[in-house]
């Protein structure tokens, strides 16, 4: 008979596991075992010749019109060559989440990611993900170890997400190497906290302080940071010679950091091969991670990289003092930024800070989201909306032809509409 969910519901146990077919979908049936259980199954052929029986899954769980639906779509599959009882065979004999992670590692993230994102998924793989979910094979993972692992971490939401966010793309490549069934992702509906964006730029009386600072640094050396105890030290030098000079070459790198809006990786790794002066161009990334392709930068930045080139030894533009082989190392840039900025009172900011003062400045400048997005070499503009009228004064502007309009409308009178161009032009007649 056909199954129905009368059927179904009808159906009682035995003192053997019996199985009703379904005489309207060939092979489509629901077993009943001694115990009560009723489950839907698919029987079939496989392409070597051997009959199989594929449990779809329990009564109650599925409908009887979703099992159906299952089975129509199985045995499609099965046409195809498939074998769902092998398929899920291996995945139950099969990886582990640690198995999954070497392979997610290599044939994703070292391919396909940028170096400071393959670093960072290394470690949080290494230190976070790995110990918690490691042993357990890849099928049995659950949604609650995902949510309880995202969880574990919410002191730190930031790094919680982006546990998340590595794990979810981990569990979709499973399914997509066979791992794990279709739509079986653990991560799905696991709510993200929420992140506070961070704007920070500098100001123009901050950078006119990080480039005293910088002169300073290069003319005389930056002071010592003398504790309390060590001024008290009977050996302590005058205070005149209490100085210590920053590695020239960082000191170019963060000017050229701050004129371009490169990123620092960009930096420590460019080469004379990649400046163009007659077209006034720098091979620098099209997007993070990416490959270097020709981009215009200012008179100010090739003036930088002219003057360098004069006394350039080696292939790197901010080579290593002690081999010129070698790009200046990140460990020495930063230690010279950590100086820098604690001379000039930047606590707060950090290298890569320095790009959003470029964004900012050219969003100040009228400047759309897609020049800014090309300025900065975003993929899309989704990450420059952030950069675009943060000056107040265009906003202000905005705000107060609306009112007027508004408020005189209230009044029964008609406002001139005068356009933002035209008034920001007599504002700037006024100042001047």
């Amino acid at each position: 008979m056909k199954i129905t969910k009368r059927v179904a519901d009808a159906l009682t146990a035995s003192e053997r596991t019996r199985i009703l077919w379904d005489d309207e979908l060939p092979g489509f049936g629901l077993r009943v075992t001694p115990g009560g259980v009723r489950s839907f199954v698919l029987r079939y052929r496989n392409a070597a010749g051997r009959d199989r029986t594929h449990t779809i899954g329990r009564y109650g769980v599925h409908t009887v019109d979703q099992a159906r639906a299952a089975a129509r779509k199985l045995k499609v599959e099965i046409a195809g060559g498939g074998d769902p009882v092998a398929e899920r065979g291996q995945m139950r004999n099969g990886s582990t989440v640690n198995d999954l992670l070497a392979r997610f590692m290599i044939e994703h993230v070292e391919r396909r990611y940028a170096e400071t994102t393959r670093a960072m998924a290394r470690d949080l793989v290494e230190r976070l993900i790995r110990p918690a979910l490691g042993s357990l094979r890849v099928e049995d993972v659950r949604r609650a170890d995902l949510a309880n692992l995202h969880s574990a971490l919410h002191k730190t939401p930031r790094q919680a997400n982006n546990v998340l966010a590595i794990a979810s793309k981990m569990f979709s490549l499973a399914e997509v190497w066979g791992l794990r069934t279709d739509g079986s992702n653990p991560c799905r509906r696991i709510e993200r906290y929420p992140e506070a964006a961070r704007e920070r730029f500098l100001s123009p009386d901050e950078v006119q302080r990080l480039g005293e600072t910088m002169r300073e640094a290069e003319a005389s050396g930056l002071p010592w940071v003398v504790t309390a105890e060590g001024g008290k030290a009977r050996h302590l030098p005058k205070e005149e010679k209490r100085r210590a000079r920053i590695s020239a070459n960082a000191l170019a790198a963060i000017r050229f950091l701050l004129l371009t809006g490169a990123r620092r990786s960009e930096a420590l790794d460019l080469k004379w091969s990649d400046v163009d002066f007659k077209a006034g161009l720098v091979a620098l990334p099209r997007k993070k991670g990416g490959e270097r392709a020709p981009h215009p930068v200012s008179a100010a930045a090739l003036a930088l990289l002219a003057a360098r080139a004069q006394s350039a030894a080696g292939p790197f533009v901010f080579p290593n003092a002690d081999d010129p082989e070698k790009p200046i190392s990140a460990s020495v840039l930063e230690n010279a930024w950590q100086r820098l900025r604690a001379h000039a009172g930047l606590d707060d900011v950090r290298l890569h800070d320095l790009r959003h003062t470029v964004g900012t400045m050219a969003g100040k400048m009228g400047a759309n989201a897609f020049l800014v997005r090309d300025v900065l070499r975003h993929a899309n503009v989704t990450m420059t909306h952030r950069y675009v009228n943060l000056d107040a004064d265009p906003l202000r502007a905005l705000s107060d032809r609306i009112g007027e309009e508004l408020s005189a409308e209230l009044a029964g009178e008609r406002a001139q509409v005068v356009g933002l161009d035209h008034e920001r032009e007599k504002r700037n007649g006024r100042a001047g």
